[in-house]
């Protein structure tokens, strides 16, 4: 009997858990609300920072990357790379799709 009362409780416990979870679309509104975890806000330095969608094109560091393309003295190289890989209208939130890190390292 004490079993089946326990068997009971640990099922009720881990059903609490399963439909208690936010669940979130594949949508940037949908991803936007969901809560930061607490170590972000505390982290000093950490790989999460150097690791993100601006690695997708793996040309030049972020800030440059972006400086060397659209800033007042484009870098040919960095232009020609774009111009090659991405259609004119693209923008920073459409590189996330291709986020799988396959040209990483590729510096031409």
């Amino acid at each position: 009997m004490n079993s089946i009362r326990l068997y009971a409780i640990l099922v009720d416990f881990c059903l609490i858990f399963v439909f208690s979870g936010s669940s979130y679309l594949p949508e940037w509104s949908s991803l936007d609300t969901r809560p930061l975890p607490s170590w972000y806000d505390q982290s000093k330095v950490g790989i999460f920072i150097h690791w993100g969608v601006f690695s997708v094109p793996s040309i030049n560091s972020e800030a440059w990357m972006w400086w060397a393309w659209k800033g007042d003295n484009p870098n040919p190289d960095t232009v020609a790379f774009m111009n090659k890989n991405y259609p004119p209208d693209w923008t920073y939130a459409d590189f996330a799709a291709q986020f799988h890190a396959e040209l990483y390292g590729n510096y031409t």
